[in-house]
C-alpha cells in the first residue's frame, strides 16, 4: 500500500546504500552507466547561458559533485560550486575529493544556501519508494519551488518521463507527466520555460529561464 507521507530516512538510506556499494561512481548515486550521467548533465547545463562570463551554480542533491567534475571537463568552470545533499555520506565523499578547492562547498541542510546564478537537480525525484503518486507529487513541486528561490538567473531538473515503456516501469519509482510540469513551471516561475525530451533516455529536463540577457 502507497505511503501518504514521504520517509525521508527511508530515501537517504537508499541512496547510503548505493555509495557503500557501488563508491564513487555513476551506480553510486543511481545511474545506470556514465554515459547516461553525461547525457542528463549535458542537457541540464543548457540552463547556463553565459558560460563565458563568471557564474556560480547550486546542485541541489549534488551527490559527490559529479556534475561540478562534469562543468569543468566542458570548460564550464564556476566560480562558486554549492553542491547539497541530504545524505551525509555524499557530502563527505564530496568534500573528499573537492578538497583544497576554495570554489566547491557542500552543505547537508537546505536552511542557509545561498542564492546562486543557476540550479540544477539531477535525478533526485526519481525515487518515491513506497510513496503515493500524489504526495511525491506534491514535494516535487514544494523543491523546485525553493529551487526557483535559490536562483537568480534560471535552474533546470530532470524526472522520468510518464511515456517511458509500460514494461519498464517500476512501482518504486516517479514518473511526471511533462505537460503538467511545464504548466507548473510556465504559471509558477517565468514565461520562458523548455520541456527536453529529445535524447533517448527515459526521461525529460525542464530549463527554467529567469533572465536572458
Amino acid at each position: 500500500m502507497a505511503k501518504k507521507s514521504i520517509d525521508m530516512d527511508q530515501i537517504q538510506d537508499y541512496f547510503a546504500g548505493k555509495l557503500k556499494q557501488f563508491g564513487t561512481t555513476p551506480r553510486g548515486v543511481d545511474w545506470n552507466s556514465n554515459g547516461a550521467q553525461d547525457t542528463r548533465f549535458l542537457q541540464l547545463a543548457k540552463i547556463i547561458d553565459r558560460p563565458d562570463r563568471p557564474f556560480s551554480i547550486l546542485d541541489y542533491g549534488s551527490g559527490f559533485g559529479s556534475f561540478y567534475d562534469y562543468l569543468v571537463s566542458q570548460n564550464m568552470k564556476p566560480v562558486r560550486y554549492v553542491g547539497f545533499d541530504i545524505v551525509d555520506e555524499m557530502v563527505i565523499k564530496g568534500l573528499e575529493l573537492h578538497s583544497g578547492n576554495s570554489s566547491v562547498e557542500f552543505y547537508s541542510q537546505d536552511a542557509g544556501l545561498p542564492v546562486c546564478d543557476y540550479a540544477v537537480a539531477s535525478g533526485i525525484f526519481n525515487i518515491k519508494l513506497d510513496t503515493d503518486y500524489q504526495t511525491w507529487t506534491e514535494y516535487v513541486v514544494r523543491t523546485i519551488t525553493r529551487m526557483n528561490e535559490l536562483t537568480d538567473r534560471g535552474f533546470s531538473f530532470n524526472l522520468l518521463t510518464k511515456y517511458s515503456d509500460a514494461d519498464h516501469m517500476r512501482p518504486d519509482l516517479y514518473y511526471a507527466d511533462p505537460g503538467y510540469i511545464f504548466d507548473v513551471c510556465k504559471r509558477q516561475f517565468s514565461r520562458n520555460v523548455a520541456i527536453l525530451h529529445d535524447y533517448d533516455l527515459y526521461d525529460f529536463t525542464v530549463i527554467v529561464r529567469k533572465k536572458l540577457d
